[in-house]
């Protein structure tokens, strides 16, 4: 079977083929650096960070490109509110990103340009538009001439004529027609700017990415991916500016994924139920969280809550539980199985079942699914006096390659054992040592109360999170 995507563009599913054979241009809309992310960030992160190393896994060579927006009206209302610099608070905001999803198991892109460091060819490229006769400078300000694009609204399947009527101009603004979008604002007093032809002033928001997905991948490119909040006007306008310019598709495939929702709510600011990266992480293991995320195809919504972490929690705990016994099965094993071609083969089939639901628009959800199978059928074989060395092998090497391709670590428990938790196991292990029964059962009952549960074992004292 091969490699199929969703192409919001055409509304369907289709085989991938990359522009260019065994290499994929990829680019993705990075966040807006004004404050900590919301779980609503999160997941394009973590679901473009699946397909990525999906790709990979498949054999292509991916140059993975996502921005960071450093300037816009949002940075320039942050700073003032800190009382100090854009650039600054930027920077803040850019390295607690890097903190949040690296806590996710989020890779970091190949490259993460901002805006503020592709400013000359965000002007070029504006200029150019201008030459062309898509863009016009209104006092200071540059706008796109919005049906001057033939194909406008092809992405988000809007006509001209229906965007027309809901389309106005806001106060202060020259437009010579609504629909049309800024390219570059002139600067207001005290604001950040930078020299441009048309005076001094800072880019509008869809520009940034044309230019950014240009400079570094090229005219055109194989995957655009972001949010579907994304799809129109952002990468509506992006479509209409790059291939006026370019004369050439902006991106083959086009991924959206799905909103989330906090309790059967739609997540907004203007609701107060939005949760940050930044405390979640606090409070939840980070890998629980993005186990909860991939649990869902990317292109549905997902319903966010307590109840559904714990959940998912209990999930990954199964697969996490299967793998450790087969690892300690294996430490044990006399190797006494002879017939192990049965086994091996069932190992083999839930590696191939495993890349055909991946094929099938990255459906992590059902290749969840078969890891559960595959966590099922060890336990049924750990339920055997006689193993096999090898099958155990098969197993784990199976779990530890279909786990990394979803990027989730299956011993994460252990590197989130902190040091006091550390002390308190070791402490109980000289207190057993020692014949100090009773301060070794006060110790279990303390880490019982922090929700850590001792087994002990011939191989030594096992724990897990309850």
């Amino acid at each position: 079977m091969s490699l199929v995507i969703y192409n919001t563009l055409t509304r369907q599913k289709e085989v991938f083929k990359p522009l260019e054979e065994g290499k994929v241009k990829m680019y993705v809309c990075g966040p807006t650096v004004y404050n900590y992310i919301h779980i609503g960030n999160a997941r394009p992160a973590i679901v473009f960070d699946i397909v990525r190393r999906y790709l990979e896994y498949r054999g292509y060579d991916v140059n993975f490109i996502s921005n960071f927006t450093d300037v816009d009206d949002k940075l320039i209302k942050a700073a003032k509110e800190l009382g100090t610099g854009v650039p600054a608070v930027a920077e803040r905001f850019i390295q607690s990103y890097h903190e949040d999803v690296c806590a996710l198991g989020v890779q970091k892109a190949d490259h993460h340009p901002r805006v503020t460091e592709t400013m000359p060819e965000i002007i070029d490229f504006i200029s150019k538009l201008i030459e062309k006769g898509y863009a016009y400078e209104a006092k200071g300000d540059v706008y796109f001439k919005t049906r001057s694009f033939e194909g406008y609204g092809k992405l988000s399947h809007q006509s001209i004529d229906d965007l027309r009527s809901g389309a106005r101009i806001e106060v202060g603004e020259i437009k010579k027609d609504p629909l049309d979008f800024a390219l570059w604002k002139a600067a207001k007093e005290g604001e950040i700017f930078w020299e441009s032809p048309w005076g001094n002033g800072r880019p509008g928001w869809h520009i940034e990415c044309s230019a950014m997905a240009k400079k570094y991948l090229g005219d055109s490119i194989d995957i655009h991916g972001g949010g579907q909040d994304l799809t129109f006007p952002h990468h509506e306008n992006e479509i209409a500016q790059s291939e006026a310019l370019n004369e050439a598709p902006m991106a083959k495939y086009w991924m959206h994924n799905g909103y989330i929702n906090i309790n059967n709510e739609k997540m907004s600011k203007s609701l107060g139920n939005f949760v940050l990266v930044h405390d979640m992480i606090k409070e939840y293991d980070p890998q629980v969280i993005r186990f909860f995320m991939m649990a869902v195809h990317y292109r549905n919504p997902i319903n966010f809550s307590d109840e559904l972490l714990q959940s998912a929690h209990a999930s990954l705990s199964r697969i996490r539980t299967a793998y450790e016994n087969l690892k300690h099965r294996q430490e044990v094993s006399a190797d006494l199985a002879e017939d192990t071609a049965v086994w091996e083969a069932k190992v083999s089939q839930f590696k191939k079942d495993f890349i055909s639901e991946m094929d099938d628009d990255f459906n992590t959800a059902n290749g969840i699914a078969v890891l559960f199978d595959a966590a099922r059928e060890a336990n049924v074989y750990l339920q055997s006096e006689n193993t096999s060395k090898s099958v155990l092998s098969d197993f784990i090497t199976l779990f530890e390659e279909l786990t990394g391709v979803l990027g989730l670590a299956l011993s994460a428990e252990k590197e989130l054992l902190d040091e006091e938790i550390e002390a308190l196991i070791e402490e109980r292990n000289k207190s057993r040592k020692d014949r100090n029964f009773a301060r070794a059962d006060e110790i279990r009952d303390q880490l019982k109360d922090m929700n850590i549960i001792l087994e002990d074992t011939p191989q030594g004292v096992r724990w897990k999170r309850q």
